[in-house]
This record gives structure tokens, C-alpha cells and sequence, in this order.
């Protein structure tokens, strides 16, 4: 997709604005590709730290730090490690977040009143999914993600009652259990 002028500017703002943020936590609704929703708390932490605990009656969990996307299902008795910089998710993780880069390609950009969404996946690897980043224009900020999986699947994540925080301790972003561990991906 060729950039205009008005695209590189957008970008270099949204850079700026993904790099400033290092620690926050917030409430997340989270809708499923079957259009279920489940609720829960977050904290992001940048680089390559995220915690999303999902409320009652849910007991998932999905744990980023240390390079893997750790997902718990209680109810099966399953835990699925996947490399963070597999996932879409690792783009918006990332130490320095570069839209401009050689690993990231930004395929769609829709700007509607209010509202500057920016798509994008990294180089070369489409069939690991895409990441739409959306981003309230008036102040800057990230309100919400899709992400289109490599199964196809979409999980819209959006986010509430944001706060600036951190550093919070490494061990909010890790998993241990004795429970089996099932690789997932490739």
C-alpha cells in the first residue's frame, strides 16, 4: 500500500505515541470471533510484557513476557506457549515500535471521525495473521486491537479505564504451572 503524506505523518505520530507508552494497566472487553464477550484487567508493559486476566465466570489466562504468548484454559487442563514475535501481538509489544521498518508492512489505513485505524502485519508473514491498531484521534490513544489469528479467526480487544504504570514486577508476566505444556504454531 503506497503512503501518502498524510499516512507517514499519522504513522510517525502513532510511533511516537506506542514508544512513549511503557507500563498500563487497564479493563479490556474482549469479543470473540463468535461474538461472545468476556471482561477482565491488563497490564502491558513494553518491551514484550502483557497480563490479561479474564473475570468471572472465566478462569483464562494469557501471559506475554520472555519472548513467549503463554495461554492457560483451566477447564482443559491446557496451557499453549507460542513465540511472542509469532504473533501480531509482538509488533505492538515490541522494544521500539517502527511502522516503517522492514519487518512490519501497513496494508490498510481507514481514518473516520474520531477514529485512525492502522492494519498491519509483519513482512513476509501474512499467514500469521494481521493486528489493527485503533486509536482515538482527540488525544491520541490506543482504545482497542483486532487481531486476525493464523486460523482465520478475529478477537476484537478493547480497552478501558487506562492508566500510565509500571514497572511491575516480572512475576505478573509469567507462568508456571505443572500442567502440560502444548507448543502451538510452527
Amino acid at each position: 500500500m503506497p503512503l501518502t503524506p498524510a499516512d507517514q505523518t499519522l504513522l510517525a505520530q502513532v510511533q511516537s505515541y506506542l514508544n512513549d507508552q511503557k507500563g498500563v494497566t487497564a479493563n479490556f472487553l474482549q469479543v470473540d470471533q463468535d461474538g461472545s464477550t468476556r471482561t477482565g484487567k491488563a497490564w502491558l508493559e513494553r518491551p514484550g510484557k502483557m497480563r490479561f486476566e479474564y473475570g468471572p465466570p472465566d478462569k483464562q489466562l494469557l501471559v506475554a513476557g520472555f519472548g513467549l504468548l503463554v495461554y492457560v484454559d483451566p477447564a482443559l487442563n491446557q496451557v499453549t506457549n507460542i513465540p511472542l514475535g509469532s504473533t501480531p501481538l509482538g509488533i505492538l509489544l515490541a522494544k521500539h515500535v517502527d511502522l516503517s521498518n522492514a519487518s512490519v508492512t501497513v496494508t490498510d489505513i481507514q481514518e473516520q471521525p474520531g477514529e485512525d485505524d492502522i492494519t498491519l502485519i509483519r513482512r513476509g508473514k501474512p499467514a500469521e495473521g494481521s493486528l489493527t491498531l485503533v486509536f482515538g484521534t482527540d488525544p491520541l490513544e490506543l482504545r482497542q486491537w483486532v487481531v486476525d489469528d493464523a486460523q482465520g479467526r478475529q478477537t476484537r480487544v478493547s480497552l478501558y479505564d487506562v492508566t500510565p504504570g509500571g514497572p511491575y514486577p516480572d512475576s505478573l508476566f509469567e507462568y508456571n504451572t505443572g500442567a502440560p505444556s502444548i507448543p502451538s504454531g510452527g
